[in-house]
């Protein structure tokens, strides 16, 4: 396994550094990467402790500085070092301000600032939170997005990661012997959409659970003719409904995550 020692230098949070970093981590395999973080660099002193660590372990340096002086520096170093400087924003940033004949704002941060946007988002969680599981029927017309499924189809990851890409997001589990509270079947505003997986994903997410909270692994809850039933069950739901459905068996809680706003942005274009 190879070692890659990758430094990242922000003048920032460095959030959307770790996320580019990650992203392009993952087309590589048999890579033990050390990562060193490095926010909040907004001064030279600051950045020479970090180039003597830089130093020490060599490998690639990305950062996203927006101070001429502070990424002259940080450059000119690692040239010395030998060692690769990316500025993966760059590219963009460039094209941007041609197409828009503006030079950008040199502002650390900036993308943080206390918006209209940012207050929709925390909106959206603390909706979110307060309506997993089927809490509160009575507020789900104040939903953007109300999911369906039945046990342990991924339905709260998921409506966490919508919150916190803006959505609110409701979700109730579907249950044969319990149905659904009439307020599901009356929505105007939200889309509504259906969880389903495969028996056999289900049954093995389902053994694990019980495992891990050390409760009997073989009961109706993981008998396969039984969550077959479930999973039937629910389909037919969602098609009576005309609900779109989506597959997670093999979907990332992202992946669905993606399929769902795109599904959202579908149905305010026909609006």
């Amino acid at each position: 396994m190879m070692r890659l020692h990758l430094h990242l230098l922000s003048d920032s949070t460095g959030e959307t550094l770790e996320t580019i970093a990650k992203a392009a981590l993952a087309q590589y395999d048999d890579v033990d990467t050390i990562r060193h973080f490095w926010p909040m660099v907004r001064s030279e002193a600051h950045l020479q402790r970090i180039l003597h660590e830089i130093a020490q372990n060599p490998g690639l340096v990305l950062f996203t500085l927006v101070n001429t002086e502070t990424r002259r520096t940080l450059e000119e170093q690692c040239r010395a070092l030998g060692l690769p400087a990316v500025a993966p924003l760059d590219a963009v940033t460039d094209a941007l301000s041609a197409l828009l004949g503006q030079t950008a704002k040199a502002r650390p941060g900036r993308q943080h600032m206390l918006d209209a946007a940012y207050f929709a988002r925390v909106d959206a969680i603390q909706y979110t939170i307060a309506h997993d599981d089927g809490i509160a029927p009575e507020d789900w017309e104040e939903a953007d997005i109300v999911l369906a499924g039945v046990s342990r189809s991924s339905k709260t990851p998921t409506s966490i990661y919508l919150a916190n890409r803006g959505y609110k997001t409701a979700n109730i589990p579907i249950v044969i012997e319990v149905p659904p509270p009439p307020a599901l079947f009356g929505l105007k505003r939200p889309l509504v959409v259906g969880l389903t997986t495969s028996t056999e994903r289900l049954v093995q997410v389902r053994r694990n659970r019980l495992l891990s909270l050390n409760q009997a692994p073989e009961t109706a809850y993981v008998d396969q003719e039984s969550v077959a039933r479930e999973v039937a069950y629910a389909r037919r739901l969602f098609t009576d409904n005309g609900w779109p459905v989506i597959d997670v068996t093999r979907r990332s809680i992202e992946e669905t995550a993606a399929a769902i706003i795109a599904l959202c942005q579908e149905r305010r274009a026909g609006a």
